[in-house]
C-alpha cells in the first residue's frame, strides 16, 4: 500500500482504499467544493480554486489534508507540488520514515516546510542526514529529535547553507556540536551574511568590542535569532533611557534580550522603581519566578 494511502488509515477513511478510490472520493463536491465540507486547514489565507483543479491534484490535496498538512498553504508555498506525482511524494515519505521520522511527525514537518515534498532524495535529503551524522556526530537514532527541533534543516542546502553556517559558528567559538544539533539547530539554517553577521555588528555598534559581542552570543546563542528592529533596538533603548543600564550589565546577562519588553522587563522594572528599589541585577530581576520576585519586593521595601 502506498505510504500516503497508509496514512489515510489514521483517519475515518478505510485503510484498504486504493489510489483510484481516493481519486474518486477527492472528486466529490461534498468533500472539496462545499463550504460545510471543506477541511478547516483549507479555509486559510491561501485559497485554491478547487473546482478548476485536475483530479490528480485533488487527490494530492486530500492526501495532504489527511496527513494534517494545510494543503492550500503547501501548494501556495511550493507550486511544484501541483505537478509532483503521488509516487514521488510517497518515496520521500518512505525515505524520511526510514531515517527514523515517525508518522505522527510528518504533518508538522512537511506542513512547516512543504518544499521537502518535492525535494530530491539523492541531492537534497540524503546530504542533510550525512551532514547530521558526519559533521554534527548525530547518531541515526537521534536524527528524528534534531529534525523535529528544526524541520527547516531538511529544506536547506548543505553546501550553500548548513556547512557555511557551521564553519562560521565554529570560528566564533561554538565548539559543542551537541548543543548546535539538539538545542540551537536554528542557527544552522540562519544566513551568515544576512542574519548572523549583521546582528554581531549591531552589538559591536553599541560600543562593545568584537570579542565582547562574540562572548555574549556564545553565552546566549538566541541573540542570533532576534530581530534588530523589533527586539534589540526597543529593548536597548528602554534599557539605557529608563533603566540607566550599562554595557557591563549586558555583558554579564546577555539573556536580557530574550525576555519580553512589555510582559516582563517593563512591568518588573517599574514595580521596582515604585518600591524604591533602585539596583537589582538583571538576572535576578528577570529570571526569578513571580513568587521569588514578590519576595524580593517585600524584602527591599
Amino acid at each position: 500500500m502506498p505510504v500516503l494511502h497508509t496514512l489515510c488509515a489514521s483517519s475515518s477513511l478505510p485503510n484498504t482504499m486504493t489510489s483510484p478510490q481516493l481519486s474518486n472520493l477527492s472528486a466529490k463536491p461534498s468533500t472539496l467544493n462545499s463550504s460545510a465540507g471543506t477541511p478547516r486547514a483549507m479555509q486559510t489565507d491561501f485559497p485554491l480554486p478547487l473546482p478548476e483543479l485536475p483530479g490528480h491534484v485533488r487527490e494530492k490535496i486530500l492526501s495532504l489534508e489527511v496527513m494534517g498538512i494545510d494543503s492550500g498553504r503547501a501548494l501556495s508555498l511550493n507550486p511544484a507540488l501541483r505537478s509532483a506525482s503521488l509516487d514521488s511524494i510517497n518515496s520521500i515519505i518512505s525515505y524520511l520514515q526510514s531515517k527514523g521520522i515517525h508518522h505522527k511527525d510528518l504533518g508538522r514537518i512537511l506542513g512547516m516546510c512543504p518544499k521537502i515534498l518535492t525535494a530530491s532524495i539523492r541531492s537534497d535529503l540524503r546530504p542533510v542526514f550525512q551532514f547530521l551524522s558526519q559533521d554534527l556526530q548525530v547518531p541515526e537514532s537521534n536524527c528524528r529529535r534534531v529534525i523535529n527541533k528544526c524541520p527547516r534543516l531538511l529544506a536547506s542546502s548543505v553546501r550553500d547553507q548548513l556547512k557555511p553556517a557551521l564553519i562560521y559558528l565554529q570560528r566564533l567559538g561554538f565548539r559543542d556540536t551537541d548543543a548546535l544539533a539538539y538545542q540551537d539547530p536554528i542557527l544552522l539554517v540562519s544566513s551568515v551574511e544576512k542574519t548572523m553577521i549583521p546582528k554581531l555588528q549591531y552589538l559591536v555598534g553599541l560600543g562593545l568590542s568584537r570579542e565582547e559581542a562574540v562572548g555574549m552570543v556564545l553565552r546566549c546563542p538566541g541573540l542570533f535569532t532576534f530581530s534588530i528592529e523589533k527586539n534589540f533596538k526597543p529593548k536597548y533603548e528602554y534599557f539605557v533611557r529608563e533603566m540607566a543600564g550599562t554595557l557591563e550589565d549586558l555583558k554579564e546577562f546577555p539573556q536580557f534580550f530574550a525576555f519580553s519588553l512589555e510582559k516582563r522587563i517593563k512591568p518588573r522594572h517599574q514595580e521596582l522603581m515604585e518600591k524604591g528599589i533602585m539596583k537589582v541585577p538583571l538576572s535576578v530581576m528577570l529570571k526569578s519566578t513571580d513568587e521569588e520576585f514578590k519576595e524580593l519586593i517585600q524584602k527591599g521595601s
